[in-house]
């Protein structure tokens, strides 16, 4: 059973889908919240929810900017969005302004405590909201995430080839056969069917510009190599970070150096998997999760 809808989040219409069973009843199950990485949409969390639609009621969200979550603007136009400058992207696109839109979800939805289960840049989002608002949580998981050293050289280099990718997204690029195959390839250790790989270039190419290089801004930063680090250090909700053996944009060592911070992080490595355990590996993703939650 599916319900989508949209809600307003600080002048934002944020889509959200609610994935629950037909047995499901109001406040008959703990509820579990789903956050997308970087470029992403929630569509890439629907199987895993349906999943775990059994035991929990599903909130899957599209981040502000990202998927289904358009930014208002009185011009459209791309040449308006590249010339601001990255200070005011990064004022605009801080990690923890994502963190107080969650909040400001729970809260219209009138939900007091739930689970969180986000995936890469989604889960420096929740890695904030656990540390600013941990009453609101029971357990949380965060797939793909860990901790990094900062080196001017290389984020100069990764921001200013970021800012080309983002600004070149023609969506012609949707027409070429195997495209989103292609797009996925980085990502990637195990192969996704065709349908999966185009809805993520699809959600890439129709990501707002300014949330897009903003985020990236924000999150590959000098300042989140010293505060994510702090969050790691300062959870007090039992978390579950996993890792994709193989993953190149989160190398899993990264994971193994967050949760020696916390005895509150258990830490897993998922064997032949990359960015996407989650998808690469459903049956044995859902097992640690569960067995986690248990």
């Amino acid at each position: 059973m599916e319900k989508t809808s949209y809600i307003n989040i600080n002048g934002v219409e944020h889509y959200y889908e609610w994935i629950k069973t037909s047995s499901s009843g109001a406040k008959s199950k703990p509820v579990m919240v789903f956050l997308h990485g970087w470029g992403g949409s929630g569509r890439y969390w629907e199987s895993t929810a349906k999943e775990l639609s059994k035991e929990f009621d599903c909130l899957i969200y599209d981040l502000r900017g990202f998927g289904r979550t358009s930014l208002p603007t009185s011009d459209p136009t791309v040449e308006k969005s590249i010339s601001k400058s990255s200070k005011n992207l990064t004022d605009d696109y801080e990690l923890v302004s994502y963190a107080e839109d969650l909040k400001v979800l729970l809260d219209a939805l009138n939900l007091d405590k739930v689970y969180i289960n986000a995936h890469s840049t989604g889960a420096s989002i929740a890695a904030l909201f656990l540390n600013m608002y941990p009453d609101r949580l029971e357990k949380a998981i965060l797939t793909c995430s860990g901790i990094f050293e900062y080196d001017e050289k290389s984020f100069s280099a990764f921001h200013k080839f970021s800012r080309y990718v983002v600004m070149f997204r023609p969506k012609w690029l949707m027409k070429i056969p195997f495209m989103g195959r292609i797009f996925m390839a980085r990502f990637l250790y195990k192969s996704l069917p065709d349908s999966i790989c185009n809805d993520f270039l699809e959600d890439f190419l129709l990501a707002d510009f300014d949330a897009a290089y903003g985020t990236v801004l924000t999150s590959v930063s000098k300042e989140a190599t010293e505060w994510l680090p702090e969050q790691f250090q300062k959870l007090t909700v039992p978390t579950l970070l996993v890792a994709g053996e193989y993953d190149k944009i989160i190398p899993a060592e990264m994971g193994r150096q967050a949760a020696k911070l916390n005895e509150k992080i258990e830490f897993t490595i998922m064997k032949n998997t990359a960015h996407f355990p989650m998808l690469e590996d459903r049956e044995n993703y859902l097992q640690r999760v569960l067995t986690f939650l248990a």
